[in-house]
């Protein structure tokens, strides 16, 4: 009988933990597929910091290290430097990279380093309560923006994609979503390349998912995917905003 399916041996036999319909486990898979495809599971570290990615290390088969909250490029930067042939990877939120982290992914992909990071965009603060993020949505309702979030009162959603596709020491910045079948093995082959350019010396790639949270969203799991679809998509469109090594003809 020919085998049509197994759990990547990048992913432990642990079941995952997180609320139904979560992004997280979805990406997790995703990661731990590249990682097999490529085989560089003995090379890789992952870093993950304070927020729902706390858990990452219950369930990726492979080092990972825990870092203070914002901080996974910096711990990212001394672990490529001090041991250049690892393949290294953060793996962070939106109110973790977009908000106490900011000046730290910025200034990471300002020198280049030869890391990927993968940016989780819930639009909200998953784990500490549903607070709202710098990617929350204008007129988004969280437990801090109960009326909405409004530009005049708590500034514009932060794309940091855009922004991050404006420094010359980027190599690779992409947006996916998990909202469809046809997104996530979109969202798998922008994770391939990530890990490709670090392996090829190419420098500083992020990848960012859009990703349901249907909990904090107060949504089934199922409208929450048609909530990106409708909603987060119109703010946050799909695609790649730099590829300097893109082939051509």
């Amino acid at each position: 009988m020919e085998k049509v399916f197994q759990r990547p041996l990048s992913l432990k036999q642990e079941p995952f933990r997180y609320c139904p319909g979560c992004g997280h486990s979805i990406i997790h898979r995703l990661i731990a597929e590249c990682i097999d495809n490529l085989g560089i599971r003995e090379k890789v570290i992952g870093i993950a910091p304070v927020g729902c990615a706390v858990f990452a290390y219950d369930y990726f088969n492979f080092d990972m290290l825990e870092v203070a909250h914002g901080r996974p490029p910096a711990a990212a930067t001394g672990l490529k430097r001090s041991l250049p042939d690892r393949i290294i990877f953060s793996y962070q939120g939106d109110g973790d990279l977009a908000a106490i982290g900011t000046a730290e992914i910025i200034h990471a992909a300002n020198r280049g380093e030869n890391i990927t990071v993968f940016f989780v965009n819930n639009a909200t603060y998953g784990m500490t309560g549903g607070q709202m993020a710098p990617t929350t949505l204008i007129g988004q309702r969280t437990t801090t923006t109960p009326s909405g979030r409004k530009a005049k009162r708590e500034g514009y959603p932060l794309r940091v994609s855009e922004l991050l596709a404006t420094i010359e020491g980027v190599s690779f910045i992409a947006r996916t979503s998990l909202s469809s079948y046809k997104n996530i093995l979109e969202t798998k082959k922008a994770f391939e390349k990530s890990f490709r350019y670090q392996m090829e010396e190419k420098g500083f790639s992020l990848v960012e998912i859009l990703s349901p949270c249907p909990v904090d969203w107060e949504l089934s799991p199922g409208d929450a995917l048609l909530w990106i679809q409708k909603e987060m998509t119109s703010v946050y469109p799909l695609g790649t905003f730099k590829d300097r090594f893109r082939e051509t003809g």
